[in-house]
Order: C-alpha cells, then sequence, then structure tokens
C-alpha cells in the first residue's frame, strides 16, 4: 500500500471519531498539592493599553506554575530512593541550578498508543471511592474481567475512582485530611508486571493516600518512577470516559519539552473510532 493510500486509510479510520479531553483546566485557585508552588495567572496588557497606528491592539498574560500542578507527567527525574534516580543515577551527581542533565521531561517522547481505562469505582457499584480507599492488584485483575478487556506491554493504564467528581471541593480533593483513593503497591506491582508504558489516575498523586498521611511516602511513585522507569500521569479528569462506558482508545499525551524540568503539563486527549 502507498503512503496516499496509508494516510487515506488513517483518515478513514479517524473519520467520526469521538475525541475526550482528559485534562482539567487551569484556574487560579484550583486544587494542588501544597508541596509544589502555586498557579497563578495574570492579564498584563490590556486591548487598549498599546495600539498600533492601524488601530489594531493585543493583550498578554503571563502563568507561573509548579510543572506538577493541573492535570501533568512525571519525569524520571521527579523522585529519588536513597538519592538515587533510575537505573541507580547517583541524584547529586545530574543535578544544576538550571534542572537535571538526565531523565529531564524534554527526554520523555510523545505517547500516542493504546489506552486502557480500569473503572474500579464502577466494579464497587460507586460513582466515587472512598477517601483513603486502596486499588489492589485484585481490583485491576476483577476489572479488566468485568470490563472483558486485557492490558498488554506498552500499553497506557489509567485507573478510574472517580475522584475527578470532587475538583470543584479543593478540600476533599486534596486530601489533606481524609486522603484520598488510589493504587497501592500491589497495584504497582501489577503495572509493572503487565509491561505498561504510562500510568495514571484522577488524584493528585497516584498513590492510596490515607487520612492523614499526606505525601509522607510515596511507594508507587518509588516503583515505578525510580525502580521500573514508567512515568505517571496525574490530576486526570475520566468522568466522561467513565460516562460512556469506554475501556480502550487511542491515547495522546504529549509533555512540553522543558529541559531538565521533573514534570510537565500536558493535555491528554482519548480518541474512540465510531
Amino acid at each position: 500500500m502507498g503512503s496516499v493510500d496509508q494516510m487515506q486509510a488513517l483518515f478513514s479510520t479517524l473519520s467520526g471519531a469521538k475525541v475526550f479531553d482528559l485534562a482539567q483546566a487551569y484556574e487560579v485557585g484550583m486544587p494542588q498539592s501544597p508541596n509544589h508552588p502555586i498557579y497563578q495567572h495574570s492579564l498584563v496588557r490590556r486591548h487598549g493599553d498599546v495600539v498600533r497606528s492601524d488601530g489594531g491592539s493585543a493583550a498578554n498574560d503571563w502563568i507561573v506554575t509548579g510543572v506538577h500542578v493541573g492535570t501533568h507527567i512525571d519525569a524520571l527525574c521527579h523522585v529519588s530512593q536513597d538519592g538515587f534516580l533510575y537505573e541507580q543515577v547517583d541524584a547529586a551527581s545530574v543535578t544544576t541550578a538550571k534542572g537535571f542533565t538526565q531523565f529531564g521531561i524534554e527526554r520523555v517522547p510523545p505517547f500516542i498508543g493504546r489506552g486502557v481505562l480500569l473503572d474500579i469505582a464502577g466494579l464497587r457499584g460507586v460513582d466515587i471511592l472512598q477517601p483513603g480507599e486502596a486499588v489492589t492488584a485484585g481490583d485491576l485483575d476483577a476489572a479488566c474481567v468485568r470490563q472483558s478487556v486485557s492490558v498488554t506491554k506498552g500499553d497506557a493504564l489509567l485507573i478510574g475512582t472517580g475522584w475527578a467528581e470532587h475538583w470543584t471541593n479543593r478540600a476533599m480533593y486534596e486530601g489533606k485530611h481524609g486522603g484520598a483513593p488510589g493504587p497501592d503497591v500491589s497495584a504497582a506491582d501489577w503495572i509493572i508486571d503487565h509491561g505498561v508504558r504510562l500510568a495514571g489516575g484522577e488524584t493528585i498523586a497516584f498513590e492510596q493516600i490515607l487520612p492523614g498521611g499526606g505525601h509522607a511516602t510515596l511507594p508507587v511513585h518509588r516503583r515505578l518512577l525510580v525502580d521500573e522507569g514508567i512515568n505517571i500521569v496525574e490530576t486526570l479528569r475520566l468522568t466522561d470516559l467513565i460516562s460512556a462506558n469506554v475501556s480502550e482508545f487511542m491515547l495522546v499525551v504529549i509533555p512540553l519539552k522543558l529541559t531538565g524540568a521533573t514534570g510537565s503539563p500536558v493535555r491528554p486527549i482519548a480518541v474512540v473510532p465510531a
């Protein structure tokens, strides 16, 4: 098949496809981890502040944000264990004032591939998991059976907890006191055993956060980022995918090329063929 035929076949496949936006909107005051700089946005030039000779004018603004605020992806340099990053690279040896010389987010290629959503809230017969509730390896197995789907090597795995429904309740969403649902270490091992390339969920931290525990320890981050080199996407909005009973899709996740950065904002999309 020639290149023109291949392109026509591709466009034919995507014709009528439904696109799901999986990102939360960035806005001042949105929920976020207290460990990271807050998101700030301000208009610095208004229409009319400067007017061109032909009457035209332009407005512009600036943003200041931590790279782990809003819907974002973690780079492998984000977490260390006992002073070491992925592949036992000494963290101090690759740290500079301008960021990391190894495992920065600019080295993470765009992900365009098969995505699988496992709806754990649906598995439990609820809309939203309880604060501090664990998602276990057994849950992931059971969800695969319930949804008649498999997770294979190279896939992206998204775990639905319903937590995105709490987005407008900052105190609840952040889980400072009550905790937040998420995968435990058994689920992390399941993700590793199935060869998952990218993992993500709806909470600020892709972890089971116990009531009052905060982000004191992040064992799932350690297993995925440090031990296995699996990137994590957090603060996703999976509501529409869950409502549409979608389990499989083409997922597109493209980090910004922020040299030496520990993460990047992303706007993931799920494409479901007609």
